[in-house]
């Protein structure tokens, strides 16, 4: 049994100040509205000392950190990039993909399931996000023009019939030829499917959410805005998942690929409980800035950290963040306005029921499992626990 006492305790609904939370067996067994001294009970005993405890952060889009991607296809990146963001409140997360050789893809599998057998210090894996290659190209953003396509059913279907309990997510351009084959072909396999680097149009996002897409893949980078043709007005991407209420949206809340105004805008069209944080953060998170590489060390492009945020050496785009979770709920807080509740909200609750484990994860409640944060009114974490083990501690 291991009690947490003396905590600011965040449920989705109040903050139970001075209160307990027992855990046994990597699951929450008891909240209590008080606080207890070693002496009331047996086991471990931990003194928040004023602290919030938070549901651990869930990061479902996230390429790298410390120095490591997921696409340098190794278990030490892989494990790697857990440690990282373990450090910043992450408890689990979904390990991101770029477009890449389709034999690339097809070696980052047999990575990824050694990887998860041997990741016990990080954040867990969820499973894998497969951000691309079937993208508009005049909407790549950093994603490598070399590897972009259209859907290819003898591409994509092998990989559905053997690797589909290893996705949690496929995100894709619904506007292109085979799009909504593939889209369909993947939503029956019970994969979470997103739109992304898209120029699709309303008329071409109504379909798609027909045939499975329900997530805008980081809203407002890589997609389309209000354009004409033929002298008409057309809805692009953006207004079309500000207005679709069967779309969910991801945002990289870190101030900077989504200015004030934004982030207040997003929040006031689409609520509390439509908005998923995400890092979107490469190698370079949790490192100093200069330069970096986005993707593989092999096949990936380099790029200059500066400012906050990974950039192209022409500047011509941003090129991934290197925002940390805790970086996302202080921005959403001073930057968009947000109480505590309703961010934390954006980070653990809000991603769970998206990918339908909220049953165990994503909230302080008994029976879930232990995924903890602890930190103070800086939003800086002082320990990380997953499935009730310490796995930080500052």
């Amino acid at each position: 049994m291991l009690t947490i006492t003396n905590a600011n305790i965040i449920t989705p609904n109040r903050i139970i100040e001075n209160g307990t939370v027992r855990i046994a067996e990597g699951k929450i067994v008891d909240i209590a509205t008080q606080r207890v001294s070693a002496d009331d009970q047996s086991g471990e005993w931990l003194d928040a000392k004023g602290l919030f405890l938070s549901p651990g952060f869930i990061d479902i889009h996230v390429h790298g950190g410390g120095g490591a991607d997921f696409m340098d296809n190794t278990v030490d990146a892989f494990l790697k990039v857990a440690q990282t963001h373990v450090c910043y409140g992450t408890t689990a997360m979904l390990p991101t993909t770029l477009t890449s050789e389709p034999s690339e893809l097809l070696a980052l599998f047999d990575t990824y399931m050694e990887a998860l057998n041997r990741n016990v210090h990080g954040s867990r894996f969820l499973g894998l996000h497969l951000e691309g290659p079937y993208f508009a190209m005049n909407q790549r953003g950093a994603q490598d023009p070399r590897y972009i396509r259209n859907p290819d059913p003898n591409e994509y279907l092998p990989i559905l019939e053997q690797y589909h309990h290893l996705i949690a997510r496929w995100s894709a351009a619904p506007e292109l030829p085979g799009a909504l084959d593939f889209g369909q072909k993947v939503h029956d396999y019970g994969i979470l499917l997103a739109l992304a680097h898209t120029d699709a149009i309303y008329e071409e996002i109504l379909p798609a959410v027909e045939h499975g897409y329900r997530l805008a893949t980081h809203l407002y980078s890589g997609m389309s805005g209000m354009t004409r043709r033929n002298a008409y007005r057309y809805a692009g991407a953006i207004e079309s998942c500000l207005l679709l209420d069967a779309i969910d949206v991801e945002i990289i809340a870190d101030g900077v690929h989504l200015p004030e105004p934004f982030l207040k805008l997003i929040h006031k069209i689409k609520g509390d409980d439509k908005i998923i944080l995400i890092t979107d953060a490469m190698r370079a998170a949790g490192m100093p800035e200069g330069k970096s590489i986005l993707g593989s060390l092999t096949g990936g492009i380099e790029v200059i950290v500066e400012d906050g945020v990974a950039k192209l050496p022409d500047y011509s785009s941003f090129a991934g963040s290197v925002a940390t979770a805790d970086r996302l709920i202080r921005t959403m807080i001073n930057m968009a306005g947000l109480d505590l509740i309703t961010a934390i909200k954006m980070m653990t609750l809000n991603p769970a029921r998206l990918l339908g484990c909220d049953d165990r994860m994503g909230a302080i409640d008994i029976g879930k499992d232990a995924d903890i944060v602890l930190f103070d009114q800086d939003i800086r974490v002082h320990y990380t626990f997953i499935s009730g083990k310490l796995c930080y501690k500052n």
